[in-house]
């Protein structure tokens, strides 16, 4: 025996043999995981050890024939590395079957191993005792020190990942706290170790026994805390299924087992002697077993994969309810869907809202499963596939109790498309079939799950909408509370944006809450069906803040932020959830006033909430906040300037008292000096907290106000008799605020930002301009008096503005609004009397002159500016064009710019030469101002006019006159008779008569001015009419009559509405619509007069003005007939009571004498009041509207 033993290939066999049977017991009861592979990577694993295994039999058998005895030894060793490899994967595959099967219940590994942490404390104290041993020799020491590093080391990493794994937030400090006094108290011992190593002295030894008491007690507590149930693994329970599944994959794995083992037998007896046949057939017939054998093993994992049977038997569940709601929406269709009356209509709705959510909460899991966790997957789909037939059933019974069959056929098209999204998700999930490799499955599996919940919402939404109408609010109070809830789920995913980003979310959403609590305060009163809708609103807007506000909690700063954040949006939930309720409870009782009450004050609750909200947020940003405030401010700081100016302009700005500007010289540089330190603190404030940035951004606000005023003070006790001096300094501190307005911007925007990122750049950038603006200031001021040179110092003012104003033109941020190109071309024709000014005061070379053309270059260039770049960008102008219009726009303020830097040159040294070049530069500016409007022009293109054409103001006018009538006619259409009781027949409808007839009258007299524009238009093109017309004063003349006829046509009709209105309202006499009607007829005769006399008699543009001014007299006159009717029969009703007592009587005739001579001299005086005017108008009238000329 001893002799076989040693004979060569027996120990490897040996060997090969009991590595075998030590990983059999891997196949008895498998109900544990064996290591970390998933499914798939199991299948790999067999694969791959299938293959070494075929290599290695190949090997056993060809060497076993040559004799080699050490590449026989080799080949076993990794044939039986291969089998171990295999029954390792068999044994998890078949787990993994085992806990897929829905029935069996996954085990789940402890937090930490308690045998681990027993053996480790037994060590420790085995060690710890050899340590204060007096027989232990040295090297037993350091043995005993290095048994304690180990075994501590050991502890405190599991410590450490239990930390990590556990939620409970005692246990996560429990396990920190026992780590560091384990690691504190090896570190004393190690010390006293150190020291006994270097003398084995009693002394050292007493101190290491002390050492070795702490780190005992801290193991020993460790030990007993993780000794705690609560931490430990609980096995799998695998159902009888799921038992039955395994079979198929152990057999096979047993059977390699068993093969293999007889196949190494078989070839120990070969590699001793190699000339045996019936032995060679054997190990063939061994080989062939084994070969067999991972053949079904690899088919059993493939076809037991985890969830596939489960998904199968889920599509079929899947199908068959469609084929069901397909049923009932043929039944719905021919309306013979039979109503359920076992069972109300909120419970149905109840049922199908919590059966929606459920698949709704599903979705994700079953995604996660399909793409990484096949042993999830089974579990998740047959919970899926169970909520459907429910789901039918719900969703048919609120269908067969609707009453709209539209809302029928609604609900039962949302359920089947949710029903076929869910099919499509599962034939996903089957192909991808929980393996992460599958990559190319992947995204048919988001896809699905993305078309699925946005079935699950549409269905959600009608559910809500249907529930809103009839008063049930359940589901969307159940929404709120899932949204609240989710605030106080764990971690939320990592944040996309910043804090600023969800915030900014934050306000708009809390803010449209708001708004629909306030609109649900009138429609309470109102209109209470409309309350369904806006309680559905503020569901969606709670959901949606609720998201936005986990993020923004997560990422405020400090954490206190954030967890008043949550607590005031979960605030807001409550109120919304009252709010909510109300509406239902009010939609149900409408004319219920106490509900109505109480939805009035949840109203007011919620809207109190919300600013609770949005004061959190600001908390959150504090700095940015305030420099959101600041900017505004300052906004207004610069608006108020403008109007300064315009009133020193004017020449009314003066001192209250008698006081000069020495008295405010000083003022004002202590505050501009304050300015540009808190310039300072704002550009550090940006690379420091909120806190510090809030002040700066405050305290900037604060000291330019100051400014401000100050330099008004200033401005004012330089006197109203020198209005050019008060705009420099007034525009000097205007600049300072502007340039504070830009810096606090770039602040906000740099703030929290890398020293390198750009807009840090930016805030350098906007900071020196700053300092440039407060510095002009104050050479401004230091000037003021100073006659010989304040001139030349507004000059120099006016340069650097222009030159900053060019760089925010020279930006690619878009303006605000556009412009015309009309509009442009106005603002250029300043800078030609800008240009004649600047060379004038070049000439001239007096202060008042400089001064005057500083003020006036200044507003000449900002406005081209402003204009040019408005009307570049608007839509309708092409690249090219607009290119082309920012480049001559900088052209013409560089040009500009030299211009008045040469009229600096000549103050400082007027000589001849230098201002001859004025001119020069002078004729450069007008070159780009020409191109300019030749620009504009092209803006039009073909469509261009002239602003100043005459007949382009016609027609303008005609438009304008068109447009003020059909606002009139809208205006009537809204109108309703007030209300009075009923009265005899004939009388009922005369105020629908009048109102009849005024919009008639509206809508001609629009059709009548639109008409005559048409006319007009053809006037020009047929040449009567010159563009640029040729006999000026003529054709202005004409265009002047056409212009005064359409707005007497306007105003005429205007003054009918209003008649008509009062009159309707009761508040004005029959007699002042019959006037107004008339008036509307006598202006459109003056029209139409107006028109033909240019125009062709025969023309279209004339029949169709023709037939217009026929259809306002026919409206006119329609609406004086049914005033004049309802005035005489008014009249006969006004029956006259007479007193039958003769003194009563007497006094009765003479008030009515009376009454009638005072009534005879009102009309004599009315008549010539309206000759008069008839005269005043006549002597202005243009020629051809004067009777004796037609």
């Amino acid at each position: 025996m001893l002799c076989t033993q040693q004979a060569p290939g027996q120990k490897e066999c040996d060997n090969a043999l009991r590595e075998l049977e030590a990983v059999r017991g891997m196949l008895d009861n498998p109900n544990e995981p064996i290591n970390d592979l998933s499914y798939f990577d199991c299948i790999e694993s067999v694969m791959e050890n299938s293959k070494v295994l075929g290599e290695s039999m190949a090997g056993i058998s060809q060497n076993c024939k040559i004799g080699d005895v050490n590449s026989f030894g080799e080949c076993v060793g990794s044939a039986s590395k291969a089998l171990c490899g295999l029954t390792e994967a068999a044994g998890q595959a078949s787990y993994l079957v085992g806990v897929s099967d829905p029935n069996s219940q996954a085990g789940h590994q402890g937090l930490v191993d308690p045998i681990q942490f027993a053996k480790a404390n037994q060590a420790i104290q085995m060690a710890c005792q050899n340590l204060v041993d007096p027989d232990s020799s040295p090297s037993q020491v350091l043995s005993a020190a290095t048994i304690v590093a180990k075994h501590t080391s050991a502890l405190c990493n599991a410590c450490r990942l239990a930390s990590s794994k556990t939620a409970n937030p005692v246990a996560k400090r429990h396990f920190v706290q026992s780590a560091k006094e384990v690691a504190n108290s090896t570190a004393n011992l190690v010390k006293t170790i150190k020291a006994l190593d270097g003398d084995f002295s009693e002394e050292n030894r007493n101190r290491c026994r002390v050492a070795t008491a702490p780190l005992i007690e801290a193991v020993e507590n460790l030990t007993t805390f993780a000794s705690n149930p609560e931490f430990a693994s609980i096995p799998a329970q695998i159902s009888n299924e799921g038992s039955a599944a395994q079979e198929p994959i152990l057999q096979s794995a047993c059977s390699m087992l068993d093969s293999s083992t007889y196949l190494l037998k078989t070839a120990r007896s070969l590699v001793i002697n190699p000339k045996d046949p019936p032995t060679w057939s054997v190990l063939a017939g061994h080989s062939r077993t084994v070969s067999d054998s991972i053949k079904s093993l690899i088919t059993a994992i493939r076809d037991k994969a985890p969830g596939q049977r489960e998904c199968d038997s889920s599509i079929d569940n899947i199908n068959k309810c469609i084929r069901d709601i397909e049923q009932a929406s043929l039944a719905a269709v021919s309306q013979n869907l039979p109503s359920r009356d076992d069972i109300s209509l909120e419970a149905l709705q109840d049922q199908l809202t919590s059966t929606v959510q459920e698949i709704g909460h599903l979705i994700d899991p079953i995604s996660t499963a399909a793409r990484g966790e096949a042993s999830q997957l089974g579990h998740k789909v047959i919970q899926l596939a169970g909520y459907f037939e429910p789901l039918i059933k719900a969703s048919v019974g609120v269908a067969s109790k609707l009453k709209d069959h539209q809302q029928q056929m609604t609900f039962l098209d949302q359920t089947k498309t949710l029903a076929e999204s869910a099919l499509q998700m599962l034939y996903a999930a089957k192909e991808g079939g929980g393996n992460p490799k599958a990559s190319h499955t992947h995204d048919a599996i988001a896809e699905a799950a993305q078309l699925m919940k946005e079935a699950v919402d549409d269905i959600m939404v009608t559910l809500n909408e249907a529930a809103s109408e009839v008063g049930m609010v359940g589901g969307m109070v159940d929404s709120i509370a899932e949204a609240m809830a989710k605030l106080d789920e764990g971690t939320p995913p990592e944040p996309d944006g910043s804090f600023v980003d969800y915030q900014t979310n934050m306000v708009k959403y809390s803010k449209a809450i708001a708004v629909t609590a306030q609109e649900m305060m009138t429609k309470s009163v109102t209109c209470p069906e409309e309350l369904g809708g806006l309680a559905s609103q503020v569901t969606v807007d709670y959901s949606q803040l609720a998201i936005q506000g986990r993020l923004a909690a997560h990422t405020a700063e400090p954490e206190e932020i954030g967890f008043q954040i949550k607590t005031r949006v979960q605030d807001l939930g409550h109120g919304c959830i009252f709010l909510v309720q109300k509406a239902g409870a009010l939609q149900i009782i409408p004319s219920d006033s106490f509900t109505k009450r109480e939805l009035i004050e949840c109203a007011r609750a919620v809207t109190e909430k919300v600013s609770l909200v949005l004061s959190a947020l600001q908390a959150g940003n504090k700095g940015t906040q305030a420099c959101i405030t600041a900017a505004s401010a300052v906004s207004g700081i610069i608006a108020d300037l403008d109007t300064t100016i315009m009133f020193a302009s004017a020449g009314t700005l003066n001192a209250e008292n008698d006081e000069s500007f020495a008295d405010h010289r000083e003022n004002i540089l202590k505050t501009a000096k304050a300015l540009v330190e808190d310039t300072k603190m704002l550009v550090s404030g940006a690379a420091s907290g909120q806190e510090k940035l809030a002040h700066a951004a405050q305290s900037s606000a604060k000291t330019i106000t100051n400014l401000t005023e100050v330099v008004k003070l200033g401005a004012a006790s330089i006197g109203s008799d020198d209005p050019e001096t008060q705009v420099v300094l007034i525009n000097a501190v205007k600049d300072v605020a502007k340039a504070l307005s830009e810096l606090i911007s770039a602040t906000k925007c740099a703030a929290g930002k890398a020293a390198d990122d750009p807009s840090m750049y930016q805030l350098k950038g906007a900071a020196k301009v700053m300092v440039t603006n407060v510095t002009s200031l104050l050479k401004t001021v230091k000037a003021v008096e100073d006659e010989a040179t304040r001139g030349t110092r507004a000059l120099e003012a006016t340069i650097e503005c222009i030159k900053q104003e060019m760089a925010m033109f020279e930006s690619k941020d878009a303006p605000n609004k556009t412009t015309t190109p009309e509009e442009f071309i106005r603002m250029t024709k300043g800078i030609t009397m800008a240009t004649a000014k600047a060379v004038a005061a070049g000439n001239s070379a007096r202060q008042e002159d400089i001064i005057h053309t500083a003020n006036l270059s200044r507003k000449a260039i900002s406005d081209m500016l402003t204009t040019c770049k408005q009307a570049a960008y608007s839509p309708e102008v092409n690249e090219e064009v607009k290119n082309r219009a920012l480049m001559l726009g900088t052209e013409c303020t560089t040009g500009y710019i030299e211009l008045l830097e040469q009229v600096l040159l000549v103050l400082q040294k007027p000589t001849g030469e230098q201002k001859q070049q004025l001119a020069v530069c002078s004729k450069r500016v007008a070159g780009a101002v020409t191109e300019l409007i030749q620009t504009a022009e092209a803006m039009k293109g073909s469509e261009w006019v002239d602003p100043e054409d005459p007949t382009v103001i016609a027609e303008t006018e005609l438009l304008g006159a068109a447009a003020s009538i059909e606002a009139a006619a809208k205006k009537l259409e809204q109108l309703k008779p007030r209300a009075k009781p009923k009265q005899a027949d004939e009388t009922l409808n005369f105020e629908e008569q009048i109102l009849e007839a005024a919009k008639s009258i509206a809508a001609a007299t629009s059709a009548l001015v639109k008409s005559a524009s048409a006319a007009q238009r053809e006037l020009v093109a047929q040449g009567k009419v010159g563009l640029i017309p040729a006999n000026a004063v003529d054709d202005g003349q004409w265009s002047q009559g056409l212009i005064s006829a359409a707005r007497m046509v306007a105003a005429a009709t205007s003054n009918l509405c209003e008649a008509a209105n009062a009159s309707v309202q009761g508040h004005a006499s029959e007699e002042k619509l019959i006037s107004s009607a008339k008036q509307v007829a006598a202006s459109t005769a003056q029209l139409l007069v107006a028109c033909k006399v240019k125009a062709d008699q025969d023309s279209e543009a004339m029949r169709r003005l023709q037939i217009a001014g026929n259809a306002v007299k026919k409206a006119s006159d329609n609406l004086v007939r049914a005033a004049q009717k309802a005035a005489f029969d008014k009249a006969d009703e006004d029956n006259v009571v007479v007193k039958t007592k003769f003194v009563g009587g007497i006094a009765q005739i003479i008030a009515a004498q009376e009454e009638m001579l005072r009534k005879e001299r009102e009309l004599e005086e009315a008549r010539k009041k309206l000759a008069q005017i008839r005269q005043q108008q006549y002597k202005f009238l243009p020629s051809e509207l004067r009777e004796d000329n037609n």
